[in-house]
């Protein structure tokens, strides 16, 4: 069986009152399931303006999702986002050996982004 390491970036980056939570390393079997977790300290604006990313060996980072659940053009439809409010998750179903790379969540709030 051949395991998949998704590093998530194990971050709390705050601004003002604003809190953003992302967890540890994960991993899966090519195949599986991830899920990414996503917490902020307050409600995002509009209640679903969180973005995801995906950056691989240092390059740029790849929008995947937008308004929380909204996939961007020419991205597989393994990666899946859902949430609301302040609790956020990314779902990669069918993990391919591509998908190992750093995931971010960036969050929207009424005066700044995190």
């Amino acid at each position: 069986m051949k395991l998949l390491y998704v590093f998530v970036s194990v971050s709390s980056e705050s601004r003002g009152q604003i809190t953003v939570t992302q967890p540890g390393a994960v991993s899966s079997a090519v195949g599986g399931t991830v899920s990414i977790k996503c917490t902020t300290s307050q409600d995002v604006y509009g209640s679903s303006y969180l973005s995801w990313y995906q950056q691989k060996d240092g390059g740029v980072p790849k929008l995947l999702i937008y308004y929380a659940s909204r996939r961007e053009s020419g991205i597989p439809d393994r990666f899946t986002g859902s949430g609301s409010n302040s609790d956020f998750t990314l779902t990669i179903s069918g993990v391919q050996a591509e998908d190992a790379a750093v995931y971010y969540c960036q969050s929207f709030h009424r005066d700044t982004a995190l």
